[in-house]
């Protein structure tokens, strides 16, 4: 509790620092972050989280877009299909994530999740309403599309211009910058996505990825305890390789 004598400004960042609820850890990463106590009660009040099973399709491409998400646990899997089947995974989406903007309604992708996944979902409609009365949810959703526009931009160096070797390098380091927030030291990073899957986001064959890693491991750049991991023994190195260095 506030001390109610408490100069106003700080009252209210101490009742923001207070307000939490409970569905995750993700601290300033979430949604949520930064909202008053009184614009949070009424954020929870459209707020729901749903679990999802390991290989579950959250949405459909084409589908009626009447929620956004984000990932509180777990991760998710976007991608498109082509009529002959072919796939392209488009992203790999981790806790604080946002996702399920649409394109004239529907959604422009399918959302599946790639091991047991805790989300948050809002539905469209009551969110709309919320974004006209609390700006800084307005902003943060701007971010969240600007930043989907930017990882957009990104796959599509990473698709057409880069070696296999440079994409797999982007990759792992992206995945390094994601899960552990640095580019340093020797993370052991969780492969939460299959080899298929990696393959189906660089634009790659699962033999040509699966050939790429090992020749990263007899370089001594990575190793790879098991199937499900792999850790990052010379970052700096891989750094550069992505860059095309």
């Amino acid at each position: 509790m506030v001390p109610l004598d408490t100069p106003v400004q700080e009252r209210e960042k101490a009742e923001a620092a207070q307000v939490s609820c409970g569905h995750c850890d993700l601290g300033a990463l979430a949604f949520c972050s930064g909202l008053k106590a009184d614009q949070f009660r009424r954020f929870l009040g459209v707020l729901r989280q749903t679990a999802v099973e390991a290989h579950s399709t959250v949405f459909r491409e084409g589908d009626q877009a009447l929620h956004l998400y984000t990932v509180a646990s777990g991760a998710v899997k976007l991608y498109k299909l082509l009529s002959d089947g072919r796939r392209q995974v488009t992203a790999f989406l981790f806790p604080g994530d946002f996702f399920g903007l649409s394109v004239n309604g529907a959604y422009a992708y399918t959302a599946e999740a790639m091991g047991q996944v805790m989300l948050c979902r809002f539905p469209r409609v009551k969110l709309d309403v919320l974004l006209g009365d609390i700006p800084m949810l307005e902003k943060k959703l701007l971010e969240a599309t600007t930043h989907e526009l930017a990882l957009a931009h990104e796959q599509m160096l990473l698709l057409g211009r880069k070696t296999a070797r440079e994409k797999l390098a982007t990759f792992l380091v992206m995945l390094m910058r994601r899960l552990t927030g640095r580019t340093d030291g020797t993370p052991l990073l969780a492969l939460t996505m299959s080899r298929s899957d990696i393959a189906d986001y660089l634009g790659l064959t699962i033999e040509t990825v699966s050939r790429t890693l090992t020749a990263f491991r007899k370089d001594g750049l990575i190793t790879c305890p098991d199937a499900n991991h792999v850790a990052i023994k010379l970052p700096d190195v891989l750094l550069r390789i992505a860059e095309g260095s």
